[in-house]
């Protein structure tokens, strides 16, 4: 509504502008035309690759996130930040087939996986996304532009040793922040982790005594 209502206040501001200017000279008339409708291109062009970049926010999903204690703008920031991560994610799984020695490394740190898992997490658990900072804004884009940069001079039909040299180094510094986002995801799931811990050595201590009581049971019944 508040859109709406700026979109009308807006027009009504140009047709007086095109009114005033008409009266000093009518030769501003076709500039400001044009200009006109270039600015309004453009802000339906920028809207609709918004659109495409961010999908629809179902009933489901906004619920959740008020449920989460979320503000509209805080709702807004988080989606926008996880729908460039998720693109990051999309061009990294590419980069990570288009070379032998990329998908290598993927095999090696599940770093296609462990970044898809941490997504996840986060859709889960909006309210932790500062936790995510670093994966979110270094890590993630880092590994995404190394692997760019690797793909892009791989590709090259001719390369001499100092190429090689720079596709080497790429390689350890790919394999470095490979572990890093590891570290991250660890770090996000730590509270899960030592929930898990906890509850796996209660059911073993139920299981002990369980079992205690078992064989007391089965002493008693041969004595």
């Amino acid at each position: 509504m508040k859109n709406k209502k700026y979109r009308i206040i807006t027009i009504i501001g140009f047709l007086i502008g095109i009114g005033i200017l008409s009266e000093i000279d009518e030769d501003f008339i076709p500039i400001v035309l044009i200009i006109a409708i270039v600015w309004f291109v453009y802000r339906k062009f920028s809207k609709r690759n918004k659109k495409d970049v961010v999908p629809g926010l179902s009933k489901e999903k906004q619920e959740h996130y008020y449920e989460a204690g979320m503000s509209d703008k805080e709702i807004e920031f988080f989606r926008n930040t996880l729908a460039e991560a998720k693109e990051q994610i999309n061009q990294l799984e590419q980069n990570f087939k288009a070379v032998p020695k990329l998908k290598a490394i993927n095999l090696r740190y599940d770093t296609l996986k462990v970044s898809q898992a941490m997504f996840k997490e986060l859709v889960k658990e909006p309210k932790k996304l500062h936790l995510a900072d670093k994966f979110l804004y270094n890590h993630l884009p880092n590994v995404v532009e190394l692997t760019n940069k690797y793909v892009e001079i791989s590709d090259h039909e001719i390369k001499s040793k100092a190429t090689y040299d720079t596709l080497n180094e790429s390689i350890v510094a790919i394999e470095d922040v490979a572990q890093l986002i590891i570290k991250d995801y660890e770090n996000f799931v730590s509270d899960d982790i030592e929930d898990l811990e906890v509850e796996i050595s209660i059911a073993k201590q139920n299981a002990n005594r369980d079992k205690q009581k078992t064989d007391v049971s089965e002493d008693q019944e041969e004595n």
